[in-house]
């Protein structure tokens, strides 16, 4: 756990005297009893840890085996790199870089590691000094010569163990996250097994039984997008939309609230952000049936205009049916608007876009005059042609009915 200290500078910056041949024998004799303590200073670096730094505290006194050869083997590097540097500094750096890869992946903090490789380093030379006084005394104005050397060592190797922690916990970051996109991608794909789901939910941050809505947005800026605080929410990335798996409990979703609540956020969002376009799954019950709302989604999604905005698919059963069968779709607008849409492309324009904001004016002829910058006479003119065209009269339910789906099954023709 100590730092490695390796070959002594020639001079040392305690007060700028050369630190020389005696000053290295002295620490080299110093050194050598140390193999032979390993144990007790073992012992002793495991007492300081367990008292300074919680983080070592559990496993210390569980009598952990790991942590005991962890540091018998650092201290065992630290003494030989002071008796042999030239062969011991490369065994020494790889020992520290394996101890800060091995804390990165048990998640011991940074700190309380570079804690304990400084309390090391403390250790090892507090036994060197000890060995010096209580043998020769006379010897320990050589051997403060190369104090700053000796901690230098210890920052070097400190350096050494935070840059393999960092590389260890970015690599990790990276396998957590690819990990969890590949369990939502399963789960959206419906490929997850019922066997898998309780690990599944657990690595995704989701309960297993809960109510869920997919989400699927496509373009625009900015998405997915911040979610209310506490929300919780799985993103995938695919090649044309952003997947989510959205647990509606944290909405508080009772007769339906929390998807409307839901269905709210995403409307704000697309009225801020041009041209993204979000469709929403009813609930369902149970990460197992995510991978079915991921398909209704994906309705959801080809009913929302080009121009943007959110479909909830709930609200929107009648246009997810010819959705979901584009082929009778193509056939239900070729019989029904076939002499329409026969017309000049500007003609059969005008007429389509009046019947179509008629219709989202929910039959008010003044507000889709209004909508399209003409008089109203001028509205009703053109649904009267409508009429005539199509054979279908705007007040017979049936043929409305008829007209409706039509316009739905041509406009997602034509996306």
């Amino acid at each position: 756990m100590s730092a490695h200290l390796v070959r002594p500078r020639s001079r040392s910056r305690t007060g700028g005297a050369p630190a020389g041949p005696d000053a290295v024998a002295v620490l080299r004799r110093a050194a050598l009893p140390l193999l032979e303590r390993l144990p007790e200073l073992t012992d002793r670096l495991l007492a300081e840890l367990r008292e300074q730094e919680p983080a070592y505290r559990a496993a210390i006194e569980a009598d952990c085996p790991d942590v005991r050869r962890e540091v018998q083997r650092s201290l065992g590097h630290s003494v030989a790199s002071l008796l042999d540097p030239a062969r011991s500094r490369e065994a020494a750096r790889a020992c520290s870089a394996r101890i800060g890869a091995e804390r990165a992946a048990r998640g011991t903090p940074l700190d309380a590691l570079l804690h304990a490789f400084r309390l090391g380093g403390s250790l090892v030379w507090q036994a060197l000094v000890d060995e010096v006084t209580g043998r020769s005394p006379e010897d320990a104005r050589l051997l403060v010569h190369l104090a700053a050397d000796v901690w230098d060592f210890v920052d070097e190797h400190c350096i050494c163990v935070a840059e393999a922690y960092r590389r260890a916990e970015r690599e990790l970051t990276w396998r957590r996250e690819n990990r969890r996109r590949l369990l939502a991608a399963a789960l959206l794909d419906g490929a997850t097994r019922i066997a898998e789901l309780p690990d599944v939910a657990a690595a995704l941050g989701l309960p297993e039984r809960g109510r869920y809505a997919v989400v699927l947005v496509a373009g625009g800026r900015g998405v997915p997008p911040a979610l209310p605080g506490g929300l919780r929410a799985v993103w995938h990335g695919g090649p044309h939309a952003e997947h989510g798996i959205v647990a509606l409990d944290d909405l508080g979703d009772r007769d339906g609230l929390g998807i409307a609540h839901l269905a709210a956020v995403f409307r704000d969002m697309t009225d801020r952000t041009a041209g993204a376009r979000v469709g929403i799954s009813p609930a369902v019950d149970g990460l197992a049936a995510v991978g079915g709302a991921r398909g209704l989604a994906e309705t959801a999604l080809r009913i929302c205009p080009a121009r943007g905005g959110t479909v909830l698919l709930a609200e929107e059963l009648p246009a997810a049916l010819v959705a979901a069968a584009p082929a009778l779709g193509g056939l239900l607008a070729d019989r029904v608007l076939g002499p329409l849409l026969a017309l000049p492309p500007a003609d059969r324009a005008l007429l389509l876009d009046t019947l179509t904001a008629w219709l989202e004016c929910e039959g008010s002829a003044q507000r889709a005059a209004a909508r399209l910058y003409c008089h109203r006479n001028t509205v009703l003119n053109r649904l009267r042609r409508c009429e005539q065209l199509t054979g279908r009269g705007l007040t017979r339910p049936t043929d409305l009915v008829e007209l409706t789906l039509a316009l739905t099954a041509h406009r997602l023709q034509h996306a």
